[in-house]
This record gives structure tokens, sequence and C-alpha cells, in this order.
């Protein structure tokens, strides 16, 4: 079982170079940060947490650019984006961020993507709420057309460009792996399609252990091999840490307050712990 953290990295809590050395030092694998651009005022759309949006949601640092900050402070850590809002970002230039990213850290990216939640957020980036995943498919098809051919051209319906030249390449080969975030109906046709990972973000007690066989019955007809699952919100706790990897789980990653370092330390601190049991 791999271990990493996740933190929205945001204009008042611990920096994010700060929170990855730090994670890096007590031995975690992975940090992710996640992203939202903004949020619409509005509050139309309900959280799917249920209950008031918590305050991160709306103070955000840029996801790359903290990304970045993390590369430069630390040198074995893998960096996820937990998740990238791949439906809000223009894909040639998102990317140059990941390549760009993937290169300057030596290969440390891992690169998680969604569809989002947030209908009015999505439109204020010009992108319709029904389209989405067909949307999210085509740019991150158009992407890896990007990293892997000197000379790339995609043709779709929303995104469509002629050969370009764009480097760098990513570090990693082909490209940095691509998380599949959700749990919807067709989340897991998306990672047999485009995705090298499934990463879910689980619900209380939610058991999985269907799912995951799912998963990897839809792997072999597809002639792939297993496909690796981490999981958001792991529970720190050996016992069901232990059942989650008999169930197929390879990477869970704890989440951590957006709050000062004399908050986030200490809990690293007790994650560590955690680790250090499970053996």
């Amino acid at each position: 079982m791999k271990f990493g953290v996740a933190i929205f990295p945001t204009d008042y809590s611990i920096a994010p170079h700060e929170v990855a050395k730090e994670a890096e030092d007590r031995g975690f694998e992975s940090i992710f940060f996640p992203e939202h651009t903004h949020i619409p005022a509005s509050r139309k759309t309900p959280w799917p947490g249920g209950a008031e949006l918590p305050l991160e949601y709306s103070h955000s640092l840029d996801l790359f650019v903290g990304l970045g900050a993390a590369a430069a402070a630390t040198e074995k850590i893998m960096l996820g984006t937990g998740i990238c809002l791949v439906i809000e970002r223009d894909p040639i230039v998102l990317a140059n961020e990941v390549a760009s990213l993937d290169h300057i850290s030596n290969g440390r990216v891992l690169f998680g993507i969604g569809g989002g939640w947030n209908r009015e957020e999505m439109e204020n980036h010009g992108t319709n709420y029904e389209k989405r995943w067909i949307i999210l498919r085509e740019r991150i098809e158009a992407m890896k057309a990007i990293w892997t051919e000197d000379e790339a051209s995609y043709h779709g319906d929303f995104v469509d460009f002629e050969r370009i030249w764009s480097w760098p390449k990513p570090i990693q080969k082909p490209h940095p792996p691509i998380f599949v975030g959700g749990n919807g109906a067709r989340t897991l046709e998306r990672v047999i399609r485009y995705g090298d990972e499934w990463m879910p973000l689980p619900r209380g007690d939610m058991d999985l252990s269907p799912r995951i066989r799912e998963l990897q019955d839809m792997a072999a007809k597809a002639g792939r091999a297993p496909i690796p699952v981490s999981i958001f919100f792991a529970p720190p706790d050996v016992d069901k840490l232990r059942a989650l990897e008999s169930n197929g789980v390879g990477r869970s990653i704890f989440i951590l307050p957006s709050a000062k370092a004399d908050v986030v330390l200490p809990i690293l601190d007790e994650l560590a712990g955690v680790v250090a049991q499970y053996g």
C-alpha cells in the first residue's frame, strides 16, 4: 500500500511547498492538491458533501503554481492533482502545464482528473454542463497527442487543431499516469477508455470491492492489465486500511485540513504513526 495526503492549499493555510516538504520528510509517497478556480456566489449547485461549502473551496491557490512550489521544495514525493478540472482549462495550455511540472519535478506528476460538480463554475468557463464528459474526453485525448507526438493534431467536436509543436514532453513515458476520479455509473468506462488508474472518493463506510472487481473484469475484457486504485478520504485506521488493500486498493490518501502549520503538522505526525503501524 502507498500512502499519500491531500490538502486544499489556500491563502490562509500552510504554504504548499511547506506541507509538501513536511509530508516528504515523514515518508509519505504522494501529495495531492485539489482545485477550484472560483466559486459562483449564487451557490445554486449544492455541494455533494451535503453541508455548507467549506471556506477552502473559494480560497484555493492555483493548482499548478502550488504544485510547482512543492516540486521545488522536494525531491521524491509524487505530486498529484486531486483533481484537475480539465473541463475548465484549455487543453493546449494544460498539456504544457502538466508536461512542464513533470519536467521540473523529474517525472513526479500524478494527473488526477474529473468532470466537476459545480454547474455554474464550469459554465463561467464556457463549458456546457451536459457536455462536460465529452469535452473532458476530447481534451484528454488531445493532450495525449501533444505529449506523445512531435507534431500533434486533434479533431473532435469540442477540441480541434491542426499540427502543433509543443515542448517539453513529459519525463514519464508515454505521459504522467491519468487518475480518473469519481464513482458514477459510467466512471469505470472512462477509466478503461482513457485512464491509467481509478481514484474514487468513497463516502462513509462505502464498500468499493464490487466496483473494483467490476473494473478489473472490464480491464481484462479490454486486454488491459489490472488497473491500480487509489482512494481519497482514506480512514486513518490500520484494520480498515488492510481491508482496503485486500480488496484491491493500492494507494490510500488521507485528507488534511486547510489550516496553519500548528494544526496540520500534528495531524501529519498522527497519520505517519498510522502508516508506521501498518508496516
